[in-house]
């Protein structure tokens, strides 16, 4: 439990740079990115990019949803319908 305490405890008191505030807004996008892209181009765990990978096929119409309505509901929904459907083809 310290160690998620300590840095609030250190640094709530403190006022950051603008500078340092703009690029800490760029990590948690990142780190979802790296997450994301790992998920869908290596599934078990080797690099795998191909056109019968279905988790890229799933990830197209998913990222266009999610670029033209940025609703979290509607990019979940396509999501899970696509995958639900492509998995149902492979089976």
């Amino acid at each position: 439990m310290l160690p998620r305490i300590l840095p609030v405890a250190l640094f709530s008191g403190l006022e950051f740079p603008e500078i340092l505030i703009k690029w800490l807004s760029y990590v948690a996008p990142a780190v979802l990115g790296a997450l994301t892209a790992v998920s869908i181009l290596a599934p078990e765990g080797q690099l795998y990019v191909s056109v019968n990978n279905m988790f890229i096929w799933a990830f197209i119409p998913t990222m266009l949803i999610a670029v033209k309505t940025r609703s979290l509901f509607w990019t979940l929904s396509v999501g899970i319908v696509v995958m639900a459907i492509l998995y149902n083809l492979t089976v």
